[in-house]
């Protein structure tokens, strides 16, 4: 039997989402899965009471939420007990019925991987109360590929800053070997493209795992996220620094044509007000 830890950033603000989240966890879980849960708390003050999983307290740090230090502090504490697999779910992410199952057994075809299955983004107005409605809400992002259930497949070179972080597995020695995230980066943005990169360079293939889906909750966000503008330019910088380019491309162009970002010295800062 595989033993997996699911590993989620989670906050006092998507409390909603992270209740409907253990539920949903409870409920595709079957007798075949061994699995510990650890939540990686987020905010200044520490987690309300909650049995069932472990908690690690992270509090922000200078510039916001450590969300890559939550993570790799949760994967620290699982590889303490011995799992197999890690699955990072975020806290505003439901699992699929075939979502653990599909990451075990690609994990066991390509153990050397960075496992990324399909993410349906759902609409306001869609509040699933069980697993078995989400098949007929299945809609997955369509940037990025999405083979049949069981089969996967692995990205080309340019497919790499599509990994996103919301949903993925790995084995505890792929993770070894990416070192978990780069804790400079604070608040929103680039922590998980940041990864992808470093996936590449290190040559650890990025595969696609048909049938792994996650269903990402409404909630609130903007397009471009206004209300994360500083922290894109910071952590743009940072992610520009080590890849000499920037991430966030598409929203950075929305900024400079909205007159709030000018391009400055290589990056981009700011306009005056």
């Amino acid at each position: 039997m595989t033993r997996i830890a699911v590993i989620t950033p989670a906050s006092q603000n998507r409390l909603a989402h992270l209740h409907r989240q253990r539920r949903f966890l409870r409920e595709v879980l079957g007798p075949h899965h061994d699995v510990v849960r650890i939540e990686a708390w987020l905010d200044s003050e520490p987690p309300p009471p909650f049995d069932g999983a472990v908690h690690v307290h992270v509090p922000p740090g200078r510039d916001g939420m450590r969300v890559g230090a939550g993570r790799n502090a949760a994967a620290e504490i699982a590889l303490s007990r011995d799992v197999d697999l890690l699955v990072f779910l975020d806290v505003d992410c439901l699992p699929g019925p075939e979502l653990l199952d599909g990451y075990v057994a690609a994990a066991r075809s390509h153990p050397d991987g960075l496992l990324c299955g399909p993410v349906t983004y759902l609409e306001s107005v869609q509040r699933p109360s069980a697993p078995d409605q989400l098949e007929a809400m299945t809609r997955p992002h369509p940037v990025r590929p999405n083979p049949a259930t069981g089969v996967v497949s692995t990205a080309e070179a340019d497919e790499y800053d599509l990994f996103w972080s919301l949903s993925f597995a790995v084995t505890p020695a792929t993770w070894a070997r990416l070192g978990g995230f780069d804790e400079r980066y604070e608040g929103y943005g680039a922590e998980d493209t940041d990864l992808g990169r470093r996936a590449r360079s290190l040559g650890i293939p990025l595969h696609w795992v048909g049938g792994a889906h996650a269903y990402h909750q409404w909630h609130p966000a903007g397009t471009p996220p206004w209300r994360h503008l500083d922290d894109i330019l910071r952590n743009g910088a940072l992610f520009a620094e080590r890849w000499a380019e920037w991430p966030m491309g598409g929203w950075i162009d929305e900024f400079v044509a909205a007159g709030a970002v000018e391009p400055h010295d290589g990056g981009y800062r700011r306009t005056a007000a």
